[in-house]
């Protein structure tokens, strides 16, 4: 009577085994696929904002300079045309920023497919898609 007992108990420590090398893979994958989108968006982040600190510095040298060179001729032109262009940047690049704030890819993407697949194929009566 002990066999059959140890026997289910061999095949319950098998599946479990196998259970958890499935879940460490998944989360290896996971931490993988993390680590690589925030090395990513990072250095993103970091050349956005150094490149919208000096181009913004330099517009508004830029725009200074020119206020200053017309100052004798036309004070108000310059003023109110720099005003309107910075205006007219500034909505425009919040617009096309809400716009890319919805990415394309999936994050964590291949994590879901796998664990999508593995769904599957535990699934009664369904063969795995490979």
């Amino acid at each position: 009577m002990s066999a059959p007992r140890r026997g289910w108990a061999e095949r319950l420590a098998a599946i479990a085994e196998h259970a958890l090398a499935l879940a460490q893979t998944r989360l290896e994958l996971l931490s993988l696929e993390l680590r690589e989108a925030g090395v990513r968006y990072g250095a993103a982040l970091a050349l956005a904002a150094a490149a919208l600190f000096f181009l913004g510095f330099g517009v508004v040298l830029l725009a200074l300079f020119l206020t200053v060179l017309l100052w004798d001729s036309h004070r108000l032109l310059p003023l109110a045309v720099f005003t309107t262009l910075f205006l007219v940047t500034g909505v425009f690049c919040a617009l096309l920023a809400r716009a890319r704030a919805r990415p394309d890819e999936r994050l964590l993407g291949a994590t879901l497919d796998e664990l999508a697949r593995d769904r599957e194929a535990l699934t009664p009566g369904r063969r795995p898609s490979t």
